[in-house]
């Protein structure tokens, strides 16, 4: 299984869609690993540049409400995967979006609102998360202090994070 947390990319904005995580001009490319320099390219934020290295440097993403509207495709996953981010953490996720990141191996957490807003008490260059996963807990350390939050997943969104994705689970069990 994955490890899971990390340094922590703040994206302080709801509705984020996926042709701001990943373009649509790029959706043809044949690999993975083509779409890794252009995560986040178009995102519209205040004081955001997608260039900026702290970007590629994080592991966990931390956000506002219906991460991943728009368009439903693998792609948005697969950037955050290709740039070693397996974590997003929203009050709440468009459904496939959401479903993607799990087929992909990967931890979609929803957290309330109030929830959220502490996490961005945290906001800087030093937070990190870490995801106890056995658990269902993430704790936030930073400058600003140690908190920690429980979560939950459905068991077949977990099993499908333990497999390593959707095709792991499938070959463990037909």
């Amino acid at each position: 299984m994955k490890t899971f947390g990390g340094k922590v990319l703040f994206l302080d904005r709801s509705d984020i869609n996926t042709d701001e995580i990943i373009p649509a001009k790029y959706l043809t490319e044949i690999s993975k690993e083509a779409l890794r320099p252009h995560m986040l390219e178009d995102l519209k934020l205040d004081g955001f540049s997608s260039q900026d290295p702290a970007v590629f440097s994080s592991k966990v993403v931390v956000t506002r409400a219906n991460f991943g509207c728009g368009s439903s495709r693998e792609h948005a996953p697969w950037v955050f995967e290709v740039n070693d981010i397996n974590v997003v953490i929203a009050s709440s996720f468009a459904r496939i979006f959401r479903q993607n990141m799990f087929n992909c191996g990967m931890l979609a957490i929803e957290l309330p609102e109030a929830q959220i807003e502490e996490l961005f008490q945290h906001k800087g260059a030093d937070a990190c998360i870490a995801i106890d996963f056995e658990k269902d807990m993430l704790t936030i350390i930073s400058p600003n202090g140690t908190k920690a939050f429980l979560f939950r997943l459905a068991e077949f969104d977990k099993a499908l994070v333990k497999a390593g994705g959707w095709v792991e689970f499938a070959d463990l069990r037909y």
